[in-house]
């Protein structure tokens, strides 16, 4: 082999499972269509799991600075929204549809948010910080990105694939399609992508104007579609139905202008534009992420609308939970079934935000039916168990895996821990291993682990933020594999099955 994992696509999924196979000793090979970072705007924040995988890489510092200059452009957008004078930009849970969810009722110690420590400060990223802070991070981990390169074909077969980029050919154990929304790899391996056609036009775009003095800020329905002004200065949205005669044309200022227009109601003129994008909502998911030596993850197996933010967020957490399950499978450790389980477990968080999507554009439409439903909505997000599910699902901190186990943790996402001496959990996980947290100083717990030590890090500390856990599984991807509150029944089967 030339490499045992060839990535198509180097954007933040790609990078990510690059980063993560890296970890655990795996050379890998990101090839990238384009030559530098994709300026056009797309995401502008994180979710918590997402936020938490940075931060327990050892990213987090990289991400600050990012986080730092987006709140100093959303100050000056609501500076210039008060004529001047400082305005206090709301607390917000979120968004469904455009409908504004408040955020002064969620509450936020509950234990469905668990704390996720630093990570919570690091959300408001925009996806070219990401990318940016994921390509010096592969670079320092060894990671071979040849931009300016695309796969143009490939064969595979039961040992491996081989991968045409351009007039030359690369061996490879494994080919992972994180080549977005219209993946070259998904269409040549045959996975079915079955899904919902679009029904909207959407544009977005960082602009300079005039005349948008009387432009509302936030998020606006109006009787034909919805548009956004902010969070940033010159940041515009908006929504028409109906898709897009032709989506690959070039956006121009009078698209966007015209599109502003008709849905607000005011003239006014867009003088320049410094990124632009059009998207619909086709909503679509690939019955598998797995054909043979051919997986897929990020927008390659699943599109959809940004409503929500979902998008970079879904991927990175595809990454995190392919990169160590197809590490294991090379290193030849991995138990039997290790890496189906990607499919079992990320296949239903697809589904889930697909859905999330198609009733966002539902609630959207410009018709007297659905402003009536729209109304009912409003008022249910308006309360404080409204709030507080918006807010936990946008968050991301409900998606818990299949895992068996009854304790009320295993399955979801792990909490950033606080220890006794100062430390805290997400500390621990840089070398990118399982981390087994005796927190009970029990020899009999730590002996579980046996010939496993190489990855299955052990951590000996007392907790604080948790007293009674007495010890933890922790999966690479950060999900808990195991847990208890007494005792170490469950634990030798937990670490056979997933180590």
């Amino acid at each position: 082999m030339d490499f045992p994992v060839v990535v198509a696509g180097g954007g933040p999924v790609g990078l990510m499972l690059a980063c993560e196979l890296r970890l655990a000793g795996v050379d890998v090979l990101v090839v990238e269509r384009l030559s530098e970072i994709d300026p056009t705007i797309k995401a502008g924040s994180i979710n918590l799991p997402t936020a938490e995988a940075f931060y327990r890489r050892g990213m987090y510092g990289a991400l600050e600075e990012h986080k730092r200059q987006a709140f100093a452009r959303m100050q000056e957008f609501f500076k210039q929204q008060g004529g001047g004078a400082p305005v206090r930009p709301p607390k917000l849970a979120g968004h469904f549809g455009g409908i504004m969810v408040a955020g002064e009722l969620v509450d936020f110690d509950s234990p469905g948010f668990r704390d996720p420590g630093p990570a919570a400060s690091i959300t408001v990223v925009g996806q070219q910080a990401v990318e940016e802070v994921l390509s010096s991070r592969a670079a320092e981990l060894g990671v071979v990105l040849r931009r300016g390169v695309e796969v143009t074909g490939f064969d595979a077969d039961e040992d491996g694939v081989t991968v045409r980029l351009g007039d030359e050919s690369v061996r490879a154990g494994w080919l992972v399609g994180c080549d977005g929304g219209r993946s070259l790899v998904r269409k040549l391996a045959g996975f079915d992508f079955p899904g919902t056609d679009p029904e909207i036009t959407g544009r977005q775009a960082l602009v300079e104007m005039t005349g948008a003095e009387s432009l509302p800020r936030g998020w606006n329905r109006t009787d034909t579609g919805l548009f956004v002004n902010g969070p940033m200065p010159g940041r515009i949205l908006t929504v028409e139905f109906g898709p897009p005669e032709d989506r690959e044309a070039p956006i121009t200022a009078e698209e966007l202008q015209g599109s502003l227009r008709r849905v607000s109601g005011v003239e006014v003129t867009i003088t320049a534009v410094h990124t632009a994008t059009r998207f619909t909502d086709n909503a679509r998911q690939a019955s598998t992420y797995r054909k043979g030596r051919v997986l897929l993850a990020g927008d390659a197996a699943h599109v959809h609308s940004p409503f929500g933010g979902q998008g970079l967020n879904l991927g990175i957490g595809d990454a995190m939970n392919l990169g160590w399950k197809l590490a294991a499978t090379i290193n030849g450790w991995a138990p039997q079934g290790l890496l189906d389980t990607y499919d079992l477990e990320r296949h239903p968080i697809g589904e889930w935000v697909l859905d999330w999507t198609r009733a966002q554009v539902a609630v959207m439409r410009p018709d007297p039916r659905t402003k009536a439903l729209r109304a009912v909505v409003g008022d249910l997000l308006s309360t404080g168990d409204g709030q507080n599910y918006l807010a936990k699902k946008l968050s991301g901190v409900l998606h818990r895996y299949p895992i068996d186990g009854a304790h009320e943790l295993t399955g979801l996402g792990a909490p950033d821990f606080e220890f006794s001496d100062g430390t805290r959990f997400g500390e621990y996980c840089q070398e990118g291993l399982a981390v087994l947290l005796d927190l009970a100083d029990s020899a009999e717990l730590r002996a579980a682990v046996g010939n496993r030590a190489s990855r299955v890090r052990v951590v000996t500390r007392q907790c604080v933020s948790d007293p009674k856990l007495t010890g933890v599984l922790v999966r690479p991807d950060g999900h808990v594999a195991w847990a208890s509150d007494g005792g170490v029944e469950g634990l030798e089967q937990s670490l056979a099955t997933w180590f």
